[in-house]
């Protein structure tokens, strides 16, 4: 079993706002991986003094430990453990009320001799490497499906449209103070002999697929395993860096933090 991953923050002088960590051999049976984005939080007062870099470490590690040694316990059951118990840290001290207090995507993946159990909530990506070589792409895509909604509104009103949409019915989820936002996971298992390898991936490396077009989610997971998760990086930056306005590829920021991380199993 090989683990390779990188990560980079997509502005500098900001904090990374990624999580990314794996557990192999896990509580001595098999191994875990949780990688999380934060999601950035607006200027001004969002009701938490620790911050979105705060919140994403504390939930990843959480998660990782519960994934890591209650084994007996469904992954979305460890995330709605791993989100209380970071509420629970913070609870006195901020208003985890308010609609943009810290909150991540999520994605886990944990696997022993006979299965690969997998959970994703937002747009950050799991991609599955079959023995055939083949990708599958578990993708939690309500984000992506409201974005040609909101390019048909004047720019001025698309933000506040897919706002009022977070953490809403009929929008889209992320990880925050609320636990039963795990019944919104895609989640699932495959058995382990169907599974050579895995990848998790911040949308700050899927933009190389789903924003700069360099390639699909195959072609992405052979830059991943052949070249390194740094390289998958390196080249998501020179595509920001060639186009820094985003006129020819629109989107939210100029650069993203950007993370990866592989699981040769």
């Amino acid at each position: 079993m090989r683990v390779h991953s990188a990560t980079e923050a997509g502005t500098p002088g900001r904090p990374n706002e990624d999580f990314a960590a794996t557990a192999v051999p896990a509580a001595g049976v098999g191994g875990a991986l949780v990688l999380l984005d934060g999601v950035t939080a607006p200027a001004g007062d969002f009701g938490c003094r620790h911050g979105v870099a705060w919140f994403a470490t504390r939930l990843g590690g959480a998660l990782l430990e519960l994934a890591s040694f209650q084994r007996h316990v469904p992954l979305a059951e460890c995330l709605a453990g791993a989100i209380s118990r970071t509420a629970d840290g913070h609870r006195t001290s901020c208003d985890l009320s308010h609609p943009r207090t810290p909150q991540a995507t999520v994605v886990g993946a944990r696997w022993d001799d006979d299965t690969v159990e997998y959970l994703v909530l937002s747009d950050s990506a799991l991609l599955i490497e079959g023995p055939d070589g083949a990708v599958e792409a578990l993708l939690d895509t309500r984000l992506d499906d409201l974005r040609p909604a909101a390019r048909r509104l004047p720019p001025g009103r698309r933000a506040g449209f897919l706002e009022g949409l977070r953490n809403a019915e009929g929008g889209f989820f992320t990880a925050a103070a609320d636990p039963a936002v795990v019944a919104r996971a895609l989640t699932g298992s495959v058995p382990r002999a169907r599974v050579r390898a895995l990848a998790a991936v911040t949308d700050g490396v899927g933009r190389w697929v789903e924003t700069f077009r360099l390639g699909g989610w195959p072609e992405l997971f052979a830059l991943l395993r052949d070249g390194g998760p740094a390289a998958a990086i390196a080249a998501v930056r020179a595509a920001e860096a060639a186009d820094p306005g985003g006129v020819a590829f629109p989107r939210g920021k100029a650069g993203d933090d950007a993370t990866a991380i592989v699981v040769e199993l």
